[in-house]
């Protein structure tokens, strides 16, 4: 880390995290949100490759062919990340390991898919936040973070607060491929039924799903189920319809349950709250803010 410090700008160290925190990155994605080129992206991150500071693989996918390259902690950047929070170091072996799992998994059908689809998601939250200086991505949580820190009865694919001027708003992300049935999307819902009647936070559910079709089919299914999605706040939205209306920040979401008015992000019902009790984080810290790194130089480096 001496060796190479002098070379590093802070925008490499906010890779650092985003790479830790998310396991891996495609180079689009990351030049999206800190770069104004996707070239200067491609040569800064070879620099880093070439130093030993992150690494990358290109999946080969069994029915796709080859996926865009996808970027990894390296050897440096795991080191520098667990300094960083006081953590013991990764050995050589440990980061190795890390590496070979993910063109493995990148073999498994749909989860590399998935995966991706999911840091999207918070991606394009953040790309909003670059042109819009009053909105920005206040916490955007890992599904295995927000397993840990949370509850065990729900396995949410992630967890954000979204801020928009005075508004703020915290949820839960269940990224849907297209691939599962209603009854499956349904079964999720106990959980977070079972986490709000435990004390905890009943922060909207987002289902991130992929056409309007497969939207209006689940509002359907979960008003004509017994139960439905009571005790849960769920808003849908499909990419087919965000993609012209702004993405996940724009007014795309349609509650279950409150007519058919698509609402902002910022003004769904998620009060992000104290916390100080189980299963509630309480609001975020400033250092949750995954560009917090750059507050007060958002250009630095680019």
């Amino acid at each position: 880390m001496l060796a190479v410090s002098w070379r590093l700008q802070p925008r490499d160290y906010v890779i650092a995290h985003l790479l830790a925190e998310h396991r891996f990155l495609t180079t689009d994605q990351i030049a999206a949100i800190l770069f104004r080129s996707p070239r200067t992206c491609r040569n800064r991150l070879d620099v880093l490759r070439r130093i030993g500071f992150i690494d990358w693989f290109m999946p080969v996918h069994p029915t796709r062919g080859r996926l865009p390259v996808h970027w990894v902690p390296g050897r440096l950047s795991a080191r520098y990340v667990a300094l960083y929070h006081g953590q013991r170091v990764p050995s050589g072996r440990a980061v190795r390991d890390e590496h070979d799992a993910h063109p493995a998994a990148a073999t498994r059908i749909g989860h590399l898919l998935h995966a991706d689809g999911v840091n999207q998601f918070f991606i394009d939250l953040l790309v909003h936040a670059r042109t819009q200086p009053v909105a920005r991505l206040a916490r955007w949580w890992s599904a295995a973070k927000t397993y840990a820190k949370v509850n065990h009865n729900t396995r949410p694919d992630g967890h954000g607060v979204w801020v928009d001027g005075e508004k703020q708003v915290a949820f839960f992300l269940e990224h849907d491929t297209g691939t599962e049935a209603h009854a499956v999307r349904a079964g999720k819902l106990p959980g977070y039924r079972t986490l709000h009647d435990k004390g905890g936070m009943s922060w909207p559910v987002l289902f991130w799903l992929p056409t309007t079709a497969i939207e209006q089919h689940l509002h359907d299914h979960l008003t004509a189920r017994p139960g439905g999605a009571e005790g849960v706040i769920v808003a849908t939205a499909a990419r087919d319809y965000a993609a012209e209306h702004g993405g996940p920040a724009g007014p795309v979401w349609h509650l279950v349950g409150h007519g058919s008015q698509r609402r902002r992000l910022a003004q769904l019902p998620g009060p992000v709250g104290t916390g100080g009790q189980a299963y509630h984080p309480g609001p975020p810290a400033a250092d949750e803010d995954p560009l917090h790194l750059l507050t007060g130089n958002p250009g630095a480096g680019w």
